[in-house]
This record gives C-alpha cells, sequence and structure tokens, in this order.
C-alpha cells in the first residue's frame, strides 16, 4: 500500500517543481528503448498494483480504483470543486441580485417576459459576454431552430441517405408540396432530407416534469439553399405531427418540444462521449505507459482534473431530486442509464467511428456527394481551425519522438496500451495492436482525445449553456404542464417554468459556466502550454506549441468580432455564435 502513496506523491513532487529546480533530476520523455525497457515495465508493473479499475461512477465503463487510481480521483476533485466553488460565488451574487430585480418580469406571463430574465442580470459575472445577440429576439424563426441543429447542438442531425434510408414517417405531401415545392420522397431522392431523432427517450424514466420523445425533418431548400424545418412528430399519447403550416402557436410549442429532448440529448451525450470516452482512455493509458512515455504526457496534462467530474456528477445530478429531476422531462436515474447506452452502443463511446471529420462524414454533414452540400455550417467552421491546429501540435509531438511508422509498432508501450483500452478498459472502437501502425493513426488517435475535451465538450457545455443551449423561453429542460394532445394552442407562455423554476434555472446552467477562466492559461489558447513538460519534450514540441499559441490567439480575434451580417445573419445564423472563442472555453474538461 505504501507503494501506491510514494508513486502519487513522487509525480505530484515532480509536477509542482519549479523548472529552475529540475536541473538535476529533468528527465526527459522518450519512447521504449530496449535498454532501459525492464526498468521501465518495474515502473508500469508498479502502477498496475496500485492502479486499478472500480465500478463506472455515474455509469459507463470503469473509473479508477486501487490507492493511487483512488489518489488521482480525489486529486481532481480538488481542482474540479475549487473551480465550481469559485463560479458558484460569482453565480450565487447574479442569483440574489436577479431575484431581487423579478418584479420586472410580470410573472412571466408572455414568452416577452422572459427575455426580461436577462435583462440586466447574469451578465456581471456567470455570462459576462451576455446571451448570444439574437437569441431573445429572433427565436421565432424558422431558420433560428434549424440552424441550432449544426452549432448548439450538432450531434442529434443526420442526412437521410438516398437508396439507404426509408422516411421514419409521413408527413401530408400536400402539406410538404405547399411549404418546399418538393414531395418528401423527392426530397429524400434528391438527398436535401435531414432527420433527427429523439424517440427513443419515451422509453426513459419521466421526472415529476413534462417531455415528448420528438423526432424532426429538417431539409435544404430548393429555392433559398437555406437549412429549414419541414416537420416536427411528438411521439407523445396521439402523437401530433406539426409543420409550418400549422398556427403560429403550435408550431412554436412544437419547436419548444423538440429542443427540451435535444438540450437532454446533448448533454448526456456529451457525458458519455467526451468523459466516460477520454477516461477510459487515459486510465488504460496510466496503466500501460511508463511516466517517462511522451504520450501518457500529453494525455495527462489533456486530462486536468478530469476524474473529479463524475463523482460531483453523482451528487448532484442523477439522485433523486437532483438537479436532472428538477429541471429536465426526464429523471437523473434514466439520464444515468441513457448516458450508459450511449456509450455502449458506440452513439457516443465509439472512438474512430466518432473521429471529429469521420463523423461528420457518416451523417453527411460534410463531403457528401449525394445531394447539395450545407450552405452554412457554424460548428465544422468554428472547429476545424482548432482541430487543424491540435492536429498539427500533435503531428509535431509523434513526428519528434518516432522516426518513422516502424517506431509505432516497435513500441511495446503503445501497443500495450491498444490492448488495454480494447480489454479491460471497455474503450469501445478503439484501435488494436494490429491497426495501430503508422504515425499518422497515433497523430488521429491523439488529435481526438484533444478534440474531445475541448471543442466537442464545449460547444453543448461548459459557457455554452447559459449563453445558448439553455436560453429561455426557446430551450427550456422541460415543460412544467401536461402535453396538448391536441392542436389549437393558445398561449405557449403556460407550459414553460414558472418565475422561481425559471431564476433556479438560468443559475443552474451558470453553475456550468467557467467565464473566471476565460482570457487565462486555462484557455485553449494554452492547451500545450506547460513549461515542464514542454522542456522534457524534443524541441520541435516547444516550436509547436508557440505556433498552437498564435493560431488560436489569431482565431479568438476573428469570433470576438463577429457580428450581424446586412442580412440579419452570422454564419447563416439569425444569432451570433461565439461558443468555440479559444481564449474563452477551457483546454480541458469541466463540470
Amino acid at each position: 500500500m505504501k507503494l501506491g502513496y510514494l508513486l502519487a506523491a513522487s509525480i505530484a513532487s515532480v509536477a509542482a517543481a519549479p523548472v529552475s529546480q529540475l536541473d538535476k533530476r529533468l528527465v526527459f520523455y522518450s519512447v521504449s528503448n530496449p535498454l532501459l525497457q525492464v526498468v521501465r515495465n518495474v515502473d508500469i508493473a508498479a502502477k498496475r498494483l496500485v492502479f486499478s479499475y472500480g465500478p463506472g461512477t455515474g455509469g459507463g465503463p470503469p473509473s479508477p480504483g486501487g490507492v493511487l487510481g483512488s489518489a488521482y480521483v480525489e486529486t481532481d476533485k480538488l481542482i474540479t470543486n475549487a473551480e465550481l466553488a469559485a463560479q458558484t460565488l460569482v453565480d450565487s451574487s447574479d442569483s440574489s441580485a436577479a431575484k431581487d430585480d423579478k418584479d420586472k418580469l410580470n410573472g412571466l406571463q408572455t414568452l416577452d417576459d422572459y427575455a426580461k430574465l436577462y435583462d440586466g442580470n447574469w451578465e456581471s459575472a456567470s455570462a459576462p459576454t451576455g446571451v448570444s445577440p439574437g437569441l431573445l429576439t429572433n427565436y421565432t424563426q424558422d431558420l433560428f431552430f434549424s440552424m441550432q441543429r449544426l452549432s448548439i447542438n450538432p450531434y442529434a442531425v443526420r442526412r437521410l441517405i438516398p437508396g439507404e434510408d426509408s422516411l421514419p414517417f409521413a408527413v401530408d405531401d400536400t402539406i410538404v408540396e405547399g411549404l418546399t415545392g418538393k414531395t418528401l420522397a423527392t426530397l429524400l431522392s434528391e438527398g436535401r432530407l435531414f432527420y433527427a431523432d429523439h424517440s427513443g427517450l419515451a422509453e426513459l424514466e419521466h421526472s415529476v416534469n413534462y417531455a415528448a420523445a420528438c423526432d424532426a425533418y429538417f431539409y435544404i431548400s430548393p429555392a433559398s439553399g437555406e437549412f429549414l424545418p419541414l416537420a416536427i412528430r411528438t411521439n407523445y399519447h396521439s402523437n401530433l405531427i406539426y409543420t409550418p403550416a400549422d398556427s403560429a402557436d403550435d408550431w412554436l410549442l412544437a419547436k419548444i418540444l423538440f429542443n427540451a429532448d435535444d438540450l437532454f440529448m446533448a448533454q448526456f451525450f456529451h457525458f458519455s462521449g467526451s468523459h466516460f470516452v477520454s477516461e477510459a482512455i487515459y486510465q488504460a493509458a496510466i496503466r500501460t505507459m511508463s511516466e517517462e512515455h511522451p504520450v501518457l504526457a500529453i494525455l495527462r496534462r489533456l486530462m486536468y482534473g478530469a476524474f473529479g467530474i463524475r463523482p460531483l456528477a453523482v451528487q448532484v445530478l442523477f439522485p433523486e431530486g437532483g438537479l436532472i429531476d428538477r429541471h429536465f422531462g426526464y429523471s437523473g436515474r434514466a439520464a444515468e442509464s441513457y448516458s450508459t447506452y450511449l456509450y455502449q452502443s458506440g452513439i457516443s463511446g465509439a472512438v474512430q467511428n466518432n473521429y471529429f471529420k469521420t463523423n461528420l462524414k457518416r451523417r453527411g454533414l460534410i463531403d457528401f456527394v449525394g445531394g447539395p452540400a450545407l450552405t452554412h455550417f457554424p460548428f465544422y467552421e468554428d472547429a476545424l481551425p482548432l482541430w487543424n491546429a491540435m492536429n498539427t501540435f500533435m503531428t509535431a509531438l509523434v513526428n519528434a519522438h518516432y522516426a518513422n511508422d516502424a517506431a509505432i509498432a516497435a513500441d511495446p508501450e503503445l501497443m500495450a496500451w491498444m490492448n488495454e483500452a480494447n480489454g479491460p478498459a471497455e474503450v469501445v472502437d478503439f484501435p488494436t495492436s494490429t491497426t495501430m501502425n503508422t504515425r499518422a493513426k497515433l497523430i488521429d488517435l491523439l488529435t481526438h482525445m484533444a478534440h474531445l475535451v475541448s471543442t466537442a465538450h464545449h460547444v453543448v457545455n461548459t459557457n455554452a449553456l447559459i449563453t445558448a443551449g439553455a436560453v429561455l423561453p426557446f430551450n427550456p429542460g422541460a415543460l412544467f404542464k401536461p402535453l396538448p394532445t391536441t392542436k389549437g394552442a393558445t398561449d405557449v407562455a403556460q407550459y414553460l417554468p414558472d418565475v422561481d423554476k425559471s431564476l433556479a434555472y438560468i443559475f443552474n446552467t451558470g453553475l456550468f459556466s467557467r467565464p473566471l477562466l476565460a482570457g487565462t492559461d486555462r484557455t485553449i489558447v494554452h492547451m500545450f502550454d506547460d513549461p515542464l513538460m514542454l522542456l522534457r519534450m524534443k524541441p520541435a514540441v516547444g516550436a509547436a506549441n508557440t505556433a498552437f499559441k498564435n493560431t488560436m490567439t489569431a482565431r479568438s480575434t476573428a469570433v470576438k468580432n463577429r457580428a450581424f451580417d446586412s442580412n440579419g445573419l452570422s454564419q447563416g445564423m439569425p444569432f451570433v455564435w461565439k461558443t468555440l472563442d479559444p481564449d474563452v472555453a477551457p483546454w480541458s474538461l469541466t463540470v
């Protein structure tokens, strides 16, 4: 047992040492050397004795166990809890001010009243960048609703493939032709039809609140080229199908119903697809690589504080009466089981199949040859420059430490990582020791890890919630009155949270925000900017970090300066979206 504590203490002391004190004990990172492998194997064997696997915290794959594994978790909990405590202070201050100012809300009797929730409130600290311009004024526009699928939550929608996919549900062709000029079947055959499916949520345990389990069609307009909504099916009791041909109130209610489902899906897709996946991969690396391995070093940097997040989720999200029960239409226990399903099925959990570009190509969102391209794809537009820069950095790191492709297969620690991940770590769709045979494949894998903890996570979580993804009245987590079984809605506001529930909802979305990290060395600009780690790497890696920071700084300036164009649009949307500003979004996982 003492061995584990010694190892943990040794790792912590080296990590905390000033650079000026490192000259006497600095060990440069290196890949396997046959002459030293016996010594490295002792290091690895010692870690395996005290870093084991325990039950998955909050579902999913295993979490760290053993003396050293538990020490990692406790250390990371300190990081996570400290960040949350700092945010809670500023969020609580904003919440108190909003409560003192709630007389102006008019009891939230109308949809327009909901914009007053944010008027002069929350922006002092919880959301200093403010709600994304356009979110409180343009949300009734169909283009607004459809473009949320390509920005605020880009994980749900896919193109229906001509010749492969059938129509999930029927819509009266008279209505479809009146809206689009073509039949539903023709839209499908021309590769113009898209689909988002939350119907499976109907099988989950509900909370005391209300939710449907919507699926929906979207399409590329033959007339304008815009990406627009076509129909929403509720999958609730009488299973109503709404379209833009319905009354304004009915159609708006349908869009809000869909958004509540979409927000739930986004949060637990991210929980399983970012946290579960990256933790499982990292644990396998800890148990198979020497502390001197450059791959383990970069993974440790990326996974800063990561093991402290799932314990917090179990504490505050999933219990009966927790945040999920209070704000969503499905229970916290349903959220936990849903996360496990998304991971184990590979929907969120598959590693290679969810590589950034691979995932988007598979869903027909980029590089599609059987139909028109999306005119605008804001998530791709903003994530691609970050992914490219991460890929360039990882290319420098891998090429600096591996002379050629043959060196990849010759690294026993790297091969052991592949075997461990595909075995007891329970990683889904991870490369194998047979397929991991080129530097390019290792670069792809490490780039994906960087993507998972940053762009993939923060697009739907962190600052994105209070500024975009969970902004009322259009993006509630649930509805708070039994859902209609016939059309004819006349007062959409009655289905939304009341004043106290709305203020609590905004406060809790604010807890996930990290505005205190903006402009500091905790943003994506500084993802690899660890002086000790870089000192122990080959010189080319330090140069790559400098280039990465310069690229990210320039990208941040471009995002910060984004505004509406002469048509009242930004990236083809009637709102200005800045979630992936690399000098605001953190470089590692947060709650």
